[in-house]
């Protein structure tokens, strides 16, 4: 990573008040049961770079929900993708997983968010195809929240706004313990 404030892995500088603001930000431990959704025979401890809502791309995270109907609705609003009907072909198994992590940032609710910039109103409001429109904001807060050890953030899905999504981090020094507690089967999404 380049110098405090200096360009990101995207080549972006960094928002030096989104920096100072969370600094303020205790980071806490993390001990406990979520759950992840993954295509059938993927390994749902694997991180990766989606380029999604809380990653831009330039650095692993393992999206998790902390309750199986969140998990499952964040699955059902990319596997459907603005269509009335999912792929027939495609098949997601759902997973409990145990994590615990050293340093994660708690983002108790969309106000805690929008005092970091994020628009809450659009908060998870927009279509598939206009998502990415939304991503922006919560991708610099991310890396930022990287950038400055964080290995998680804890934050209102996106899907299930009486849940929380737990992001992984998988790339920082802490010690980050995950491990599949019980695997649930294939996920029958039905009609949303």
């Amino acid at each position: 990573m380049g110098p405090r404030g200096g360009p990101t892995h995207s080549g972006s500088i960094r928002d030096q008040r989104l920096l100072d603001a969370l600094e303020k930000i205790h980071q806490r431990p993390y001990r406990g049961t979520v759950w992840r959704s993954v295509r059938q025979g993927a390994d749902p401890l694997a991180c990766w770079r989606s380029g999604g809502r809380w990653d831009d791309g330039s650095f692993d995270v393992l999206y998790t929900s902390e309750t199986r109907e969140a998990a499952i609705a964040e699955r059902r609003f990319h596997l459907y993708q603005g269509q009335p009907i999912p792929p027939s072909k495609v098949r997601y198994e759902l997973f409990e997983l145990r994590v615990a992590l050293e340093a994660v940032m708690l983002f108790d609710g969309l106000d805690a968010l929008g005092a970091l910039g994020l628009e809450i109103a659009r908060y998870g409001q927009l279509a598939y195809v206009e998502r990415v429109q939304e991503y922006p904001r919560s991708q610099q807060i991310a890396e930022a929240c990287s950038f400055i050890g964080a290995d998680g953030i804890l934050a209102p899905s996106a899907r299930e706004l009486r849940s929380n999504n737990l992001i992984v981090f998988c790339e920082q020094d802490t010690a980050i313990e995950m491990a599949i507690v019980r695997a649930h089967g294939a996920i029958d999404f039905g009609r949303p």
